[in-house]
């Protein structure tokens, strides 16, 4: 793992997440590379805001927002791992899992680094799994990691 340059770290500001994410930034400090903490809005929510025939500016506020909401999540939850030289925080409106394949093509990424939510039978059939996908789809290697069956949800404030 020492040839890393670049991770990705999707997140979705929930503690199962942040396990990824932490992780990411682990290695970012051992090996001194990039990260990218990447945050995709989910089309359903930009649906929305189409549906209501809102101006683009709104568009970009929201993203705006979530950029602040994804900052304020990493203070809160990784401050023993900052600062990581090259943490970068992006943020874009899409399906989750298309969006990182293609960011983590687009940006040369060495390695993403995803937790999975550990969801099975019926809820993982009617959800679907983003890090399933990405693990398959994905041109570059997945790190995916099953957070502890105990970890509690975290409401990110908005």
């Amino acid at each position: 793992m020492n040839n890393l340059k670049k991770i990705l770290a999707p997140t979705d500001l929930s503690e199962l997440s942040l396990v990824g994410l932490r992780a990411a930034l682990e290695l970012a400090k051992e090996s001194q590379c990039r990260v990218i903490a990447y945050h995709v809005v989910c089309v359903d929510e930009f649906i929305r805001f189409e549906l209501l025939r809102v101006k683009p500016i709104a568009l970009e506020k929201l993203r705006q927002q979530h950029q602040l909401r994804v900052a304020k999540f990493i203070e809160t939850h990784c401050a023993d791992l900052l600062p990581v030289e090259g943490l970068e925080i992006v943020v874009e409106v899409g399906n989750p899992d298309e969006s990182i394949i293609e960011k983590a093509s687009e940006n040369g990424i060495d390695l993403i680094v995803i937790s999975t939510h550990g969801r099975t039978g019926l809820s993982h059939m009617l959800t679907g799994s983003v890090t399933e996908n990405v693990v398959r789809k994905s041109s570059c290697p997945v790190l995916s990691i099953r957070p502890k069956s105990d970890t509690k949800p975290v409401v990110a404030a908005a």
